[in-house]
């Protein structure tokens, strides 16, 4: 008879200050439904979109209003996902990582992620309450657009092809042209 071991949390934040992980290089944790998941290592597309998609955040967010967070947890409840790119509430440095209630856009870049980011993290973020949750499908070039989270789930999803321009909920002045963001490798 075989057992899995559910962790809270805080389980996990303590396994993470002990070093509990740091033989598993290179590849990255995350908690997700009080399971232990790993995360593959980015390739060099995943790393070029992110690098995009971070230089476009801080030309489009005021540093005294929001905080950019690039690969780092977040805190939800008892899961410790590690979105690609977070725009948060600007907090104290001494706080650890936001939590739920402190996002205003999580974005995935998802290129061999892309069944996970739309099925379980994207419900984990709806019943979490995160206002809106992109995810960047690299494959099919779309990006899939989750906003109006209620009753763990989000009630407005679209999906647009890279001639959109978007903006997110919390910055509308923001505008990201996917033709940029698709043409990179061009």
């Amino acid at each position: 008879m075989s057992t899995i071991a559910k962790l809270s949390g805080n389980d996990f934040d303590r396994m993470v200050l002990r070093g509990a992980f740091v033989d598993i290089e290179p590849k990255k944790v995350e908690l997700i439904y009080g399971e232990i998941r790993f995360m593959n290592p980015a390739g060099p597309v995943h790393d070029g979109q992110i690098e995009y998609l971070t230089n476009w955040s801080y030309a489009n967010t005021a540093r005294q209003e929001v905080s950019i967070r690039v690969q780092s947890s977040i805190h939800c409840g008892d899961h410790r996902p590690e979105p690609d790119l977070v725009w948060s509430r600007r907090m104290s440095a001494k706080r650890i990582r936001p939590t739920h209630a402190d996002l205003f856009l999580l974005i995935e870049v998802s290129d061999s992620s892309t069944e996970q980011d739309l099925g379980e993290k994207a419900r984990l973020y709806a019943e979490h309450d995160i206002p809106e949750y992109w995810v960047i499908d690299v494959r099919a070039e779309q990006v899939h657009i989750h906003r109006t989270p209620s009753q763990g789930k989000y009630q407005s999803i679209q999906s647009v092809d890279k001639s959109a321009l978007i903006s997110p909920l919390c910055k509308p002045a923001a505008t990201l042209s996917l033709a940029e963001l698709f043409d990179l490798d061009s």
